[in-house]
């Protein structure tokens, strides 16, 4: 990487290396600790509404005065403000202020039913208790919504359905020494079924407990359905995008330093949003997913800048108590962010990068390659490499409905290294590489056999987008078309191609040399069993034939206990983890006259495999 990283007056010297950055601050305290306390109320609440009550209790004088509806009630109430409460607490550890204002309604309210139904002191007190710091400390949950769709009504429903069902079986049985007769567990569950619904089930109690059981199943169904409705109709608020003038703005800057990072045209993703350094001369683009503000790659802009940037990311981060991240950056980038943020840096993998003035197929080191190559000309294969914008707009839809045939998910992967799209008038100065073949029985796209898809790095370099094939072609479809376009490249002014990127690549290759530790190998065996699913080994090996040169790349984080849901988020925005339901597929063909995301090399794991 060109430039020197951008320092501070008041920064002592420090050395490259990224590992063991000191931490920034964690979020306050008050929030994560009134969070658990909330949880751990909304159990006791539950539990007073489950189980029957104190009969013996020093309050039971007190409540016999009350009147004997209030029972039930109290009942349900506190089954459905305990709930409620083990929802929240998440939000509260956020610190955010919806999830506030619910709490304090919602506290008063459960130490109104201890009290009532379970004639507990100490259940009020409690209450009361986790009430004072919340009204002392209010002025830290101020924490901004995040964005959010029509998918969390669905996701709702099933899992407060599914809560629901296990809470009243739980209601209904623990007043057995109530129960006429010896229902089934069949017969208990329809029980429940009905309660849900507020219908009277199979099941019979002696006295008021078939009420106080009625009352509790009724709350769970109503407050099933209430939530559900809540989130199906809220207002809702979309994760961010970029606007044309924010893309405009992009551009601008990829023109005057676009050549600093490989990733840079990723950044034009049209579902990532972006902050502005104060004086419009870098930016960082993101996207939220699970409460995740992720990052990827470097910023963009001026290296000077980057600082303002970042400084607007974090910004934004604490704004909405979202976890800040970032995926994919270069040494420098993560220089810069571990320096002005106090975050960790740990690598993460390897970009593969090919040379192009030093790329040949001659010598025993591509004797593989250059085998495969010539095998699959001879079988009557040929090339083109063209720029997006001299392809006519026939020939491009055809390629970009190949590209959705192909593609081997049912959803749609990349983000921290796609673009998302093949064909934009926006993207003429992109390289499709094409393989074709003459058949006797065409398929629906004709000789059209397999497509690469790069992005421009700068004025002189190509990204590697997307890798896609027909599955009856013959295999090296990958090999042929990367070779190609590395030859082609002089032609196009073209001097360093970017493929895909190796995760864990500096392990895979250190812990299968001889001389490797327990450890190492160790760490390599589990890399290589995680291969079966995810193409960690095979993914290194692909890239490893063009004989590139290997630049590392970093994860930023918070703090360690951050690392599985930063993985976890990062796995939903590359698409390995799809939790919303998908349209079918014949309902997404229809769509294909506007232009479709598109996966990242990266995403082509499973022609990899073939290959």
């Amino acid at each position: 990487m060109s430039g020197e990283v951008p320092r501070r007056s008041s920064d002592a010297a420090r050395p490259g290396r990224l590992s063991r950055i000191p931490r920034g601050p964690r979020p306050e305290a008050v929030p994560v600790l009134v969070g658990r306390a909330c949880a751990l109320v909304g159990v006791l609440d539950i539990a007073a509404g489950v189980f029957p009550r104190f009969r013996h209790s020093r309050m039971h004088a007190i409540a016999e005065v009350l009147p004997g509806a209030l029972g039930p009630f109290a009942a349900a109430l506190s089954l459905s403000t305990g709930v409620l409460l083990l929802l929240l607490a998440h939000g509260l550890k956020r610190a955010k202020r919806r999830a506030w204002r619910a709490a304090v309604a919602l506290l008063p309210a459960g130490a109104v039913a201890q009290f009532t139904y379970r004639h507990s002191l100490v259940g009020v007190l409690i209450s009361l208790v986790l009430l004072a710091p919340l009204l002392r400390h209010r002025d830290q949950f101020n924490a901004l919504p995040d964005p959010r769709s029509r998918w969390k009504a669905l996701a709702n429903f099933v899992l407060m359905s599914a809560g629901s069902l296990a809470l009243g079986l739980l209601v209904v049985s623990v007043h057995s020494g109530h129960i006429i007769g010896d229902p089934s567990l069949a017969d208990r569950i329809t029980h429940v079924i009905y309660g849900l619904f507020g219908f009277e089930g199979p099941v019979d109690y002696r006295g008021d407990t078939s009420w106080t059981v009625a009352f509790s199943l009724g709350a769970l169904g109503l407050l099933t359905a209430v939530t559900t409705i809540y989130l199906a109709f809220r207002p809702e608020h979309p994760a961010a995008r970029l606007t044309a003038e924010d893309e405009a703005a992009l551009r601008a800057l990829l023109d005057k330093h676009g050549r600093r990072d490989s990733l840079g045209h990723f950044a034009l993703r049209r579902d990532k949003a972006v902050v502005f350094s104060p004086s419009g001369k870098a930016a960082v683009t993101y996207r939220v997913v699970s409460g995740v503000m992720l990052a990827s790659g470097d910023p963009i802009g001026d290296v000077e800048a980057w600082p303002g940037a970042i400084e607007r990311f974090m910004d934004e981060a604490r704004a909405h108590s979202w976890t800040p991240a970032v995926m994919g950056c270069s040494e420098t980038g993560g220089e810069v962010w571990t320096r002005e943020t106090g975050l960790d840096a740990l690598e993460l993998g390897d970009e593969a990068v090919v040379d192009v003035a030093d790329f040949s197929l001659a010598g025993r080191a591509m004797r593989n390659v250059r085998q495969m190559v010539k095998r699959i000309e001879r079988a009557g294969y040929e090339t083109r490499v063209r720029r997006v914008r001299d392809l006519g707009d026939a020939e491009l839809e055809r390629i970009r409905q190949a590209a959705d045939d192909w593609r081997g998910t049912d959803t749609e992967r990349g983000f921290s290294m796609a673009l998302g799209r093949v064909g934009d008038p926006a993207d003429g100065d992109c390289l499709i590489a094409t393989a074709h073949k003459q058949d006797d029985h065409p398929g629906p796209y004709g000789d059209l056999k397999a497509i690469l898809h790069f992005v421009p790095w700068g004025t002189d370099g190509a990204s590697l987008d997307l890798m896609r094939r027909d599955r009856s072609a013959d295999p090296g479809m990958n090999e042929l078309l990367i070779v190609a376009a590395l030859q082609a490249a002089p032609r196009f002014g073209i001097a360093r191609v970017s493929l895909n990127f190796a995760m864990f690549r500096a392990a895979l290759a250190r812990g299968e040399k001889i001389g490797a530790g327990p450890v190492l190998r160790a760490w390599r065996g589990l890399l290589v069993f995680l291969s079966r699913w995810f193409q960690i080994e095979s993914l290194y090996k692909f890239n490893a034939k063009f004989q590139p040169r290997w630049e590392p790349r970093f994860v930023v984080y918070r703090a360690p206990a951050d690392l599985p849901r930063i993985g976890f988020a990062a796995m939903q925005a590359e698409g390995f983890v799809n939790l919303a339901l998908p349209l079918p597929r014949f309902l997404r063909r229809r769509r294909l006259a506007t232009p479709r995301p598109c996966a990242h090399a990266t995403t082509a794991e499973r022609d990899v495999r073939a290959a």
